[in-house]
Parts: structure tokens; C-alpha cells; sequence
């Protein structure tokens, strides 16, 4: 854990800057054109995506390229956190009227529901992502780098490293000195504290923080998640999250709606079930009981690894 999160901070504070990324190993360019290119990560950003975002239009302008870091929503407190402590400034967030052809870097992401919603109008030239390949398609070829690794970050520092490490922690032993951060622990526990602080936020805001829409066999699903050292707090509002929940199906017209509270510390994930088709597809999918409302799932953390996972297995056992 502390690994990956060390590693956003370096990767903003360092990668960012013209002189790492000019000892990047070559890449070629895709991009045609001499306008804008926007590098953005998926709806609702996460540290991680922003990270990366900001590294690789770094990357892009040492390759002469006229690349611009965007964000596709608001900041939430972790993220803040992170640039406060790397003196970095925000992405602006990308408008919505982005003209048809764009050339545009996607990074974190290469799922259309989980990106901008005119996707299929632009021209794909970069995608950067950590996590199963989606259902994105582009116009013409592109370079495309997908690797099993904690985060897409990863990726990014690696194009910076003259040879190949095997994992995230070798990448944070080699950026760590660059970075100046002595005490991990520290900052560690700083970030997590900030990435806890909900104080603020309505329960919309709680549900949608870390929120993303998957498809399964044609069922759209959103699935959110909360990773915070006070699971009480949350908990607290169970009632009023399951509500927002309900609303937030109608609103987007869903399927089903999912929201995980994690208990960082513990390493405990507690699922909020609304009503059905959700409490019948979990009991199956994860072989647990669902008990006023809530699914006890262990320590599966991970949505990418430990939840998106079984729920496919699920469906597609009944496709």
C-alpha cells in the first residue's frame, strides 16, 4: 500500500517536469497534428489518474508535442493532498464541447461509459491504463501500453527508467531519492488522512467519489467505493447512503448500484446492497450473506482485482 501511494506523489513532483522526461526512453510520436492535445483520465479522478495524466503530457510536450493535463471532475481530498505537497497545480478540467477529431491521451481508463461522452469522435493516439482491456475502439493505430501493475503511474515511470523493473516497488526505490520524501510513513499517514476526510460532502457526493459504470451482458452497473480509516462514520449514514443509492439508479438509468466501504486499517470491505437484482447477484457472486442491507466481503479491496472480477464470472456463466 504505502508503495503505491508514494509513488503518485513522485510521480507529480518529478515526472512532470521537462528534465525526468527527457531521459525518457523513446516512444513514438502518434500525434499528426500541431493542435492541443488533451491527456485526461476517467470520470470521477483519482489520484492515480491525475497523477498520470499530469506525467505524461509532461512527456509528450519533451517530445515537442502540444500536449495539456485535464480532469474529468472534481478533485477529491487525497488528490489535493498530494499536489498541495508537490506544489502542483490542478488540471483544469476538460470541456465538454471538445471538438470532434481531437487528438486526445487517455490514461487509467479505456472503458466509453468511464470517459468523456463524445469518446467515439476522437482520435485516440495514446492510452495508458492498468486495468482489463474495455470496449474502446479507435480510428487509426495508436500506441497502447497495458500492464498488470498497481497503477498506471507505474507505467508512466517506467517509460522513465532505462530498464524495465518488475513491479511498483522497485519503481518507488528508484523515484523515492529523486523525490526528496525521507519519511514514507509519514506522508503515508498524512495521505490516508486526507483521503478519510468526508466532512463536507453530501451523501451524493460519498456515493459518486470513486464511482465507476461497468457492463455486464448488457447490464449497466454503477459500482463506488470508500476508502477511509473511519468506516463508522460512513456506516453512521448507512440509511441515507442506501437512498442516494436508489436515487442515483434511477438518475442514470442502472441496472444495479453497488458501494463498498472500505475499512483501510482493518482491511475490510462492508458492500451496501439496496435491493434487488443486487442482493441476489452478490449472495452468488462473492458466495456471502447479505444482512440488512449490507454484504460483509472481506478483504476484497480491490474493485479492479476483487470485485469487477467475480461479478463477471457471474454473468457470464449465464450469458
Amino acid at each position: 500500500m504505502i508503495g503505491w501511494y508514494v509513488l503518485n506523489v513522485i510521480a507529480i513532483i518529478q515526472l512532470h517536469r521537462s528534465s525526468i522526461a527527457v531521459n525518457a526512453i523513446p516512444i513514438a510520436s502518434q500525434v499528426r497534428g500541431s493542435n492541443e492535445v488533451a491527456v485526461f483520465g476517467h470520470l470521477n479522478p483519482d489520484t492515480d489518474s491525475i497523477a498520470t495524466a499530469i506525467g505524461f503530457a509532461a512527456l509528450l510536450r519533451s517530445m515537442g508535442i502540444n500536449a495539456k493535463a485535464y480532469r474529468l471532475g472534481d478533485l477529491n481530498k487525497e488528490t489535493e493532498f498530494v499536489l498541495n505537497t508537490a506544489q502542483v497545480q490542478s488540471p483544469d478540467v476538460l470541456s465538454e464541447d471538445i471538438p470532434d477529431g481531437s487528438e486526445v491521451v487517455l490514461v487509467d481508463h479505456n472503458e466509453r461509459l468511464q470517459s468523456i461522452h463524445n469518446l467515439a469522435s476522437m482520435n485516440i493516439t495514446y492510452v495508458i491504463d492498468h486495468h482489463k482491456l474495455g470496449d474502446l475502439t479507435t480510428s487509426q493505430p495508436g500506441y497502447i501500453r497495458f500492464e498488470p501493475v498497481g497503477c498506471t503511474a507505474t507505467i508512466r515511470a517506467k517509460i522513465s527508467v532505462t530498464t524495465t523493473n518488475d513491479d511498483d516497488r522497485n519503481i518507488v526505490t528508484y523515484l523515492q531519492p529523486i523525490s526528496g520524501i525521507t519519511d514514507l510513513q509519514s506522508y503515508v499517514d498524512n495521505l490516508f488522512e486526507a483521503k478519510s476526510d468526508l466532512a463536507g460532502l453530501t451523501t451524493e457526493e460519498i456515493v459518486l467519489r470513486d464511482y465507476k459504470i461497468f457492463v455486464f451482458q448488457n447490464q449497466k452497473w454503477g459500482i463506488g467505493v470508500a476508502e477511509t480509516w473511519y468506516p463508522d462514520y460512513l456506516l453512521n449514514q448507512k440509511d441515507e447512503l442506501l437512498l442516494e443509492m436508489v436515487k442515483e439508479k434511477g438518475r442514470s438509468n442502472l441496472t444495479s448500484i453497488l458501494f463498498s466501504i472500505i475499512d483501510i486499517l482493518n482491511e475490510k470491505n462492508l458492500m451496501l446492497i439496496p435491493g434487488e437484482p443486487e442482493n441476489t447477484v452478490v449472495r452468488a457472486a462473492f458466495n456471502v450473506d447479505v444482512t440488512d442491507q449490507m454484504a460483509d466481503l472481506g478483504a476484497r479491496l480491490s474493485r479492479k482485482l476483487q470485485i469487477i472480477p467475480p461479478l463477471e464470472v457471474y454473468f457470464n456463466k449465464r450469458a
